[in-house]
């Protein structure tokens, strides 16, 4: 479950990412995750459904402001875009997805970032965190995608409706 970055924020992030030799850059859309990879059996994603319905419905629309660069490093060696306006939100969001089907023990605590390069040496995550040190990105996050892998990439594959007042509204990617 992921809050999707819009274009043109999208192919910018997504460029850098390539632009840096990023083994996943083309496997993944620029996004805030909510709740990580989680395994659900085939014949409750409906019931996934359901709860993520629910939840973006009793949540309203925010904004997020995408600015600078970070980095996880020593702990994971990740480089990413933080969250100047809207980590509360996601916070809010995350906490209240990690029920049910999706109550799963993260392996970090939750810190809502959008990737721009992972898994990469040192002066590569050095050369990319200077390069988007300036970047700056402010959008509205009206609706919430969950994600499926599918043929070697994450893709959206069904939207959820923030502030929604039928719990039900959603709609495919």
């Amino acid at each position: 479950m992921a809050v999707t970055v819009p274009e043109p924020f999208r192919s910018r992030l997504h460029d850098a990412r390539v632009r840096c030799g990023d083994p996943q850059a083309r496997n993944v859309v620029p996004h805030v995750t909510l709740i990580g990879p989680t395994g659900v059996p085939d014949d409750r994603i409906a019931d996934v459904d359901a709860q993520l319905a629910r939840t973006a419905a009793s949540h309203e629309p925010f904004r997020v402001r995408l600015h600078g660069a970070q980095t996880f490093r020593p702990v994971s060696p990740v480089v990413f875009v933080a969250l100047e306006a809207g980590a509360e939100q996601c916070a809010a969001l995350e906490a209240a997805l990690r029920t049910g089907l999706l109550r799963t023990e993260p392996r970090f605590p939750y810190h809502p970032h959008v990737t721009v390069a992972h898994d990469l040496d040192d002066a590569v995550l050095d050369e990319v965190q200077d390069a988007m040190a300036d970047f700056d990105a402010e959008f509205e996050v009206a609706h919430l995608h969950r994600f499926v892998y599918d043929d070697g990439a994450w893709r959206p594959a069904r939207q959820f409706v923030l502030g929604a007042a039928d719990a039900g509204a959603t709609a495919p990617a």
